[in-house]
Formats: C-alpha cells, sequence, structure tokens
C-alpha cells in the first residue's frame, strides 16, 4: 500500500459553472474549455509521477457525478465526492479521510496553475517543507500546493493572509 496520496481538487466541467470570473473575458465555452485543458493537463502531470512513486491517487470533485468523472479523466483514478463546506473544509476532510485510511503524507493540488508538473508536485511531498499554501494567479484559493504529514490543519499565517494579497503576489510572480 503506498504511504503517500495525492489529492487534486477540481470540478467537472459545466458550461456556466467552471471559470466564472473569466466568462467575460473567455466566454462560456472558453472557460469551460479552459478548465477542462488544465484539468487534463494536470492529472497528465500525475500520470507522469505516478511512473516514478509509489503513490494513491484521489480526484475530488464537485459538479457532475462518477460516471461523468470516469469518462471524462478515466477509470484508473479514485473519485470522491467534495461535499459540504467552504474549501478549507474539504480540504480538511479529504486530508483526515487519507489519514484515517492509513496514509502518512497526503498533498492537495488544484488545477489551476499551467506550470505544475510532476517534478514540482514530487518537491511537495519532501518532509521538510512546510505546510503552507502556494498561490496561483488562476486560482481564486491559495491552493494549489498544500502538504502535510500529520493530520492536524493549522492557518501557518492566521488572519494576515488575505486573498487580495495572494493575487497580487501571484501575478507579480508569474508576470516579472
Amino acid at each position: 500500500m503506498a504511504k503517500e496520496r495525492l489529492v487534486v481538487f477540481t470540478r467537472y466541467p459545466e458550461q456556466g459553472l467552471t471559470k466564472t470570473r473569466l466568462i467575460p473575458a473567455l466566454g462560456v465555452e472558453g472557460a469551460t474549455k479552459l478548465h477542462r485543458q488544465m484539468t487534463e493537463r494536470t492529472l497528465s502531470s500525475v500520470r507522469e509521477l505516478c511512473c516514478d512513486r509509489p503513490l494513491s491517487v484521489e480526484v475530488c470533485f464537485t459538479g457532475g457525478n462518477l460516471a461523468l468523472m470516469q469518462d471524462w479523466l478515466g477509470a484508473d483514478i479514485v473519485y470522491q465526492p467534495q461535499g459540504e463546506g467552504d474549501l478549507g473544509e474539504r480540504m480538511a476532510r479529504a486530508m483526515s479521510l487519507a489519514f484515517q485510511g492509513g496514509i502518512e503524507r497526503v498533498v492537495i493540488i488544484g488545477t489551476d496553475c499551467p506550470g505544475l508538473n510532476a517534478n514540482l508536485i514530487a518537491q511537495a511531498f519532501h518532509p521538510l517543507l512546510p505546510l503552507l499554501p502556494a498561490p496561483c494567479p488562476l486560482s481564486s484559493s491559495p491552493l494549489p500546493l498544500l502538504e502535510a504529514s500529520a493530520p492536524k490543519l493549522a492557518d501557518p499565517l492566521g488572519d494576515q493572509y488575505q486573498q487580495a494579497e495572494v493575487n497580487r503576489q501571484s501575478i507579480s510572480q508569474a508576470f516579472w
């Protein structure tokens, strides 16, 4: 049994429900297509990583259903609905379930970073990395890399960690 789990947070690409902030610029179809492509690219990197590392992979999804997810991304992946709650609660639940199942290390990623590759994901499993969110310019949340080796989750940056600042830093790092 693998001791590490990679959890991918995504949603089924339903027009009008994915990448809604990008609809004014890309249109409904364009935003949906972008989401679909980013998720597929992320899963390609995940599959590449699995060739080199014994790893349990789970896709936590919203929208759609199990059959739609399997038809879209393949039946070789374990799928789990994200369930209710805010992003933090859903992430905590995914980590808790992994730890309860005997997994020792969990990394959670989103699908909003085109530069995320197998090497970067592998680095997130490094035992010396702290529990820190990694912002991404296309993401509405400070996901996509979150590493933990213990089931206790905490906000390491406290109330000072504001979304506007995350977005500003992400854009600055991505484009300058």
